[in-house]
């Protein structure tokens, strides 16, 4: 498994932007699909976006297209996810996942311990 640290959440207006951090280490990052999940209080985890080992390839769920973007820099181990016009619905724990063998969720094997981001109407 890799070790994932995120960074970057806060507190936010509505139509705001926010840059996620997710750090990697412990093993070749350049080997691994990238995700970004949330968690909302009283819901369930769900996925956000991921990307492919070289960055080539991006997904998204419906419901962030067009305001968020991922994007990976291999050389420093690191995956982001940039925020825009950010809504109040867009609270929650933001946890970035690794895995070897897909970006399709849920099939992740390694998690940070995720950040807060909280989005003021």
């Amino acid at each position: 498994q890799v070790q994932l640290v995120e960074s970057g959440g806060g507190l936010v207006q509505a139509g705001g932007s926010l840059r996620l951090s997710c750090a990697a280490s412990g093993r070749t990052f350049s080997n691994y699909y990238m995700g970004w999940f949330r968690q909302a209080p009283g819901k369930e985890r769900e996925y956000v976006a991921a990307i492919s080992w070289s960055g080539s390839r991006s997904y998204y769920a419906e419901f962030v297209k067009g305001r968020f973007t991922i994007s990976r820099d291999n050389a420093k181990s690191t995956v982001y996810l940039q925020m825009n016009y950010l809504k109040p619905e867009d609270t929650a724990v933001y946890y970035c996942a690794a895995d070897p063998n897909s970006w399709r969720p849920p099939q992740y094997d390694s998690w940070g311990q995720g950040t807060q981001v909280t989005v003021s109407s």
